[in-house]
């Protein structure tokens, strides 16, 4: 599915398909990035292992994170498992290069995928973030569910590599994503 506009409008449809595509394709895991955990609510209660990727402390603001207290309590209290850490794909090289100037070899991994979207690099991220804390199990097809700013407008199916390995990640399916 592409959709002609991103963004939040798009939200609904893309968490529909998601979860279609998980079922169809006996997908057991989830992962989405949710800043304030608006997005990933949307999975709760689904018969499927959720994990929400936020923002890494300090991202908008030093020392603190854009999910509210609350909200992480409620989604940990459903069953949704929350990542807030360093993103793979921009981390301490981004320091660098901001201070430095020049581009670092991971960032251009992150400019190759945004090719195919942001949405579609959020999710190659976000996963490999999650597979290197251990909240989704490696070999296994996933979903990732990310967008281009706030809601989702974006879902790939792929089978995530380690960090280490990123070379290695295989995208298998857009289910959707903006044109």
């Amino acid at each position: 599915m592409y959709w002609n506009k991103a963004g939040k409008e798009c939200t609904a449809d893309t968490v529909n398909l998601a979860l279609e595509a998980a079922k169809k394709n006996d997908i057991k895991h989830i992962v989405v990035a949710s800043n304030s955990g608006s997005t990933a609510e949307l999975f709760a209660n689904r018969g499927i292992d959720i994990v929400c990727v936020t923002h890494a402390n300090g991202f908008k603001k030093a020392g603190e994170n854009e999910m509210d207290a609350e909200k992480r309590v409620k989604l940990e209290d459903i069953g949704i498992k929350i990542l807030t850490t360093t993103h793979v794909l921009s981390g301490a090289e981004r320091a660098l290069s901001t201070k430095f100037g020049g581009v670092n070899p991971v960032e251009i991994i992150a400019y190759t995928l945004r090719m195919l979207g942001q949405g579609v690099k959020v999710g190659v991220e976000i996963t490999t973030m999650a597979l290197d804390a251990g909240l989704i199990p490696y070999g296994e097809r996933v979903i990732a569910v990310a967008g281009s700013g706030r809601g989702a407008d974006s879902a790939i199916i792929l089978r995530p590599a380690h960090a280490k390995d990123i070379l290695d990640t295989r995208i298998e399916e857009i289910i959707c994503k903006p044109r």
